[in-house]
């Protein structure tokens, strides 16, 4: 054999010799050591420490099954979704007996090294090309395929030298993305301080008062329960919504159609437009508002023209009232004040949610609704430059990122000596 897919198409610029997998890694199967810390293994950061809290499935009861890691060892998710998930181990601890735990010659490899190269852009491209459909949505590489990918690689002395390389430059790479990330952060807690103090009417001139759940308000504002105020409030499609799905028809909004910016169709699905008419209690006229009722419960979004007619599943569907701007109604839901009450009724461990009985009493200060509309109008002036900002830090994020990947890639390929470069323009003209 001889390299073959995303290998093949970088080359072999320096002429390292050909190695197959199976010379340099190879499958420990040590278990029974419960005593271990629990390691994980991710697409982002490789090989971490497990805790309780992580947000993961749990672990199982029993832990004698679970492999053995040592310093060095890789760890590798061969099940991707997408692939990618695979890292070297800092640390000795136990890993999920599904995953691969492989020791590395140490004749012929760098740990460090391996650590970049089984992450590189190519050799995610290798995994997805050998893997094979495993429905639902996950892609399985056999280790027999893996262990026959064949690739150049360096002399472990020129493996060193790029891993110190690579360490370096991610690091630097990986301390802006930090900071962006912490920029983002605090943007948004200024949109957060801003939406508040305008949903509360702060620069409404006269007397306030002070609300045990909203803070202070102005004395002239009632505060009702939203049951007062709309027509009814209703659920979309709950028992078995994927029966309902046809090929075209109406759309079909399901919470993943509900996103911080608005309703976004992509991956929408469809109903038939004599069903949607049948499930006339989840069908959305425009100006309802939808609520997100499981997974990220609260989060809402006016129904424009474009979708009137359309149906939801498992979505709180909140029409149309005369004294509730839909704009005003969809912006207190996604304000600190709104999820203030959501954070407090939600319940579930595994997926948190919200039901119809929960906002029914969900209470909503009621301004005027000329005053409604002067609320929306500086809401939108007053996130407009914010937003500008932090689409303009999330093209920088994707931007490090991909400058990162490019970085690795043309490091682990050859495609730069890393003895001269500097790091900051030696991506220049390569392919990742």
């Amino acid at each position: 054999m001889s390299p073959a897919g995303s290998i093949a198409e970088h080359g072999n610029p320096r002429d390292w010799p050909i190695i197959p997998f199976r010379a340099v890694l190879s499958q420990s199967k040590v278990d029974n050591c419960t005593d271990l810390p629990l390691l994980g293994v991710n697409l982002h950061q490789g090989v971490t420490r497990r805790s309780v809290d992580d947000g993961r499935p749990a672990a199982s009861e029993d832990l004698s099954a679970y492999k053995v890691v040592q310093p060095g060892n890789v760890v590798m998710n061969r099940l991707g979704k997408p692939h990618g998930s695979v890292g070297v181990s800092p640390w000795a601890g136990i890993t999920s007996p599904a995953y691969w735990v492989m020791p590395v010659n140490p004749s012929l490899g760098e740990p460090r090294f391996f650590h970049h190269l089984l992450r590189s852009r190519h050799l995610i491209a290798e995994y997805e090309r050998l893997g094979k459909n495993q429905p639902p949505n996950q892609f399985d590489i056999s280790w027999d395929s893996f262990r026959a990918i064949e690739l150049p690689l360096p002399p472990l002395e020129e493996q060193r030298r790029i891993a110190d390389f690579l360490d370096a430059e991610t690091a630097r790479i990986d301390k802006m993305r930090t900071t962006v990330r912490r920029l983002k952060v605090v943007l948004h807690e200024k949109s957060d301080a801003q939406r508040s103090l305008i949903l509360r009417g702060a620069k409404k001139p006269g007397p306030r008062t002070l609300h045990p759940m909203l803070g202070d308000l102005p004395v002239s504002w009632r505060v009702v329960p939203l049951k007062h105020l709309v027509p009814r409030i209703g659920v979309g499609v709950v028992v078995d919504p994927s029966s309902y799905f046809t090929e075209e028809g109406v759309p079909f909004l399901r919470g993943s159609n509900i996103t911080e910016t608005g309703i976004d169709l992509t991956g929408v699905r469809f109903m038939s437009e004599a069903d949607s008419r049948t499930l006339w209690r989840s069908r959305l006229n425009s100006g309802d508002v939808v609520v997100i009722r499981a997974g990220y419960p609260g989060r809402a979004a006016v129904v424009p023209d474009s979708l009137d007619g359309a149906n939801c599943a498992s979505l709180l569907v909140i029409k149309k009232g005369k004294n509730l701007l839909p704009k005003y109604l969809e912006a207190y839901f996604n304000s600190p004040l709104g999820a203030a009450y959501v954070n407090s009724v939600r319940y579930g461990a595994a997926q948190e949610q919200i039901n119809v009985s929960h906002v029914v009493d969900f209470i909503v200060p009621v301004p005027a609704l000329h005053e409604q509309e002067v609320i929306v109008r500086g809401l939108e002036l007053s996130e407009n430059p914010i937003q500008a900002l932090k689409e303009k830090l999330s093209r920088q994020e994707v931007l490090l990122e991909e400058r990162r990947q490019a970085l690795i890639t043309a490091a682990v390929t050859g495609q730069f000596d890393v003895s001269t470069a500097s790091g900051r323009n030696v991506t220049e003209g390569v392919s990742a």
